[in-house]
């Protein structure tokens, strides 16, 4: 490890810390629904779309109606993108001539999109139209980002309305995050992507000739506009297969630095504009310092283990970090870096190939995933995901005291406990569940490369991935087949909508409650001893679920390691 590479770390903590609060703002002027210096422009905008749709943004619904309308949009939405794919080699924007998908490649493509997940069992360039990355695909990474926001609002309305029966409007939550918030800043960072040198054209192929005097094919499209919203949206599916290892998608380390920055920002608000929704922003400011704590421990190991490097190599007389699979102008911090941001917010963007990172430090970014998208989130499902483990900790603490839980005023009842504790199930019972089956049979056990305990890791991170979610890859896995296709995208339907229905009913019981004022035997949630019990929480549910999977793959894998055998 070095002093750069702390500094690059550190610095980037400190200026996400200080883009919290003014995103945040931005964030609860959208949640109350209060004009902004963008609605003299883009206020004719939204009021067009209800008018089209038909729509009353100022008509509330309950848990179920949100529920339901959220559910069927995306259907929807899911069930266009799979035409799209799969006429693609009939429509237009194709300069290159690509063929339709694959039946199971485009069903696990249009449930990948649609579910924020953005997993890739295919090259993007080799494989996508312009059309289908445009319409099929940039769509998803806006409209899914947007969900993801809007149900945290309603859970945010939950917590903050007394003796209510509505939630919020789904239509008009998703409309005004996309227009005030993803559109205008997607605009700034496509701009900024371009002017750094990352392609931005409907064109297809250029032909150059090299200095040797080879004829070259080099592939362009839309990609700064992608590259955009596939960071700030937590999305991560590239444009090209080498995903933001690849130049065009990543050329430099400013463009690194923020793509990260990205990856976290409406997250990090969103704790803010929680804090605020319920009155008291130390509430917020406590669930980010357990969320970095639990970012800034997963750096240190992965950071650490990838800067020692393989002791194979070392008694080969190599010196050195472990390099393989990162490119050279970014390094082993900046690699580790962004893998932990990655994961911990259910990104899937990658600048290095986790398959070729050391056991422990690939063991990281898996780990993280499996703790349920709580280290930072998804946009919008980092924070509702977190919440949920935030009711499971006062019920805790009100077993330790004796009392009934509350939470920012609250009282946290055996619904509510129940629907949380349902919620979180989701991840291990799908995690596991596959990761075994596709471990014993056939089908499961032709696609990872490797043998042994990696080859499992191969296994468990993928559908630790789909589930979660987070659309990264050990690079290692040959998924493109039926089998792994269509059990990813369950996956990845089960792993986000599973989540999403209960965590909107809790929202719709603690709405309809009272407001319970703090007393002297309140237990206190903004404190040390909350973030402390917060952190604690989520590790020891994650520990003991998923502690065994870990021992038989990246764990054995680092012990084989250390005895020089390698997989």
């Amino acid at each position: 490890m070095t002093i750069q590479g702390w500094i690059l770390i550190l610095g980037f903590v400190g200026i996400l810390l200080a883009l919290t609060k003014p995103i945040g703002m931005w964030l609860f002027a959208l949640y109350e629904g209060r004009r902004t210096p963008l609605h003299l422009v883009l206020g004719p905008v939204e009021r067009g779309f209800y008018k089209l749709a038909g729509i009353d943004p100022t008509q509330e619904q309950g848990w179920r109606r949100y529920a339901l309308h959220m559910l069927v949009f995306n259907f929807v939405l899911m069930a266009f993108t799979y035409a799209v794919l799969r006429l693609q080699g009939t429509l237009p924007g194709n300069p290159q001539g690509l063929a339709g998908l694959s039946p199971h490649l485009a069903f696990n493509t249009a449930i990948s999109f649609t579910t924020n997940t953005n997993w890739q069992s295919y090259g993007g360039e080799s494989t996508m139209s312009n059309l289908s990355q445009m319409l099929g695909l940039t769509i998803h990474n806006f409209l899914s980002s947007a969900t993801g926001i809007a149900l945290a609002f309603a859970l945010f309305r939950g917590f903050a309305r007394r003796e209510a029966k509505a939630i919020g409007n789904f239509w008009a939550d998703c409309t005004r995050v996309t227009l005030y918030l993803l559109l205008p800043l997607c605009v700034v960072l496509a701009l900024f992507y371009i002017a750094s040198g990352v392609p931005q054209t409907l064109a297809g192929v250029i032909g150059i000739d090299t200095l040797e005097g080879a004829r070259q094919s080099i592939l362009l499209g839309p990609v700064a506009s992608q590259e955009a919203i596939k960071m700030l949206g937590t999305n991560g599916g590239g444009f090209f297969n080498a995903n933001s290892a690849h130049p065009f998608e990543n050329p430099t380390a400013l463009t690194n630095l923020v793509q990260m920055l990205s990856i976290f920002a409406i997250g990090v608000g969103l704790t803010w504009c929680f804090g605020k929704a319920v009155g008291n922003t130390r509430q917020g400011w406590a669930i980010l310092a357990a969320m970095m704590i639990l970012f800034l421990a997963g750096v240190t190991v992965a950071y650490w283990q990838e800067a020692a490097g393989n002791p194979v190599l070392h008694q080969l007389g190599v010196a050195g970090g472990n390099m393989e699979g990162k490119e050279a102008r970014f390094g082993i911090a900046a690699s580790a870096l962004f893998a932990v941001v990655t994961t911990a917010a259910s990104c899937g963007a990658v600048n290095a190939m986790h398959d070729s990172f050391t056991a422990l430090g690939g063991m990281i970014p898996l780990f993280n995933m499996q703790l349920g998208e709580v280290v930072i989130g998804g946009v919008g499902a980092g924070i509702y995901g977190f919440l949920l483990f935030a009711i499971l900790a006062v019920f805790v603490a009100g077993l330790m005291v004796g009392r009934t839980p509350e939470y920012v005023g609250k009282k946290i009842e055996a619904r509510e406990v129940k629907l949380a504790v349902l919620a979180i199930a989701v991840l291990p019972l799908m995690i596991l569940g596959l990761t075994a089956l596709s471990s014993v049979l056939e089908q499961g056990l032709a696609g990872p490369l490797n043998k042994g305990p990696h080859g499992f890791s191969e296994i468990l991170y993928a559908f630790t991935s789909a589930v979660a979610n987070n659309g990264s890859a050990f690079a290692g896995l040959t998924a493109n087949t039926p089998w792994y296709n269509g059990l990813l995208g369950v996956a990845m339907w089960v792993g986000r909508f599973f989540i999403i229905v209960p965590m909107l009913a809790i929202a719709g019981s603690l709405a309809a409650k009272k407001h319970t004022p703090e007393s002297a035997g309140s237990f206190p949630t903004t404190g040390g001893l909350w973030v402390g019990l917060l952190v604690g929480i989520v590790l020891i549910v994650g520990g003991l679920t998923f502690l065994p999977s870990l021992a038989l793959g990246p764990i054995a894998d680092h012990l084989a390691m250390i005895r020089g055998q390698l997989f």
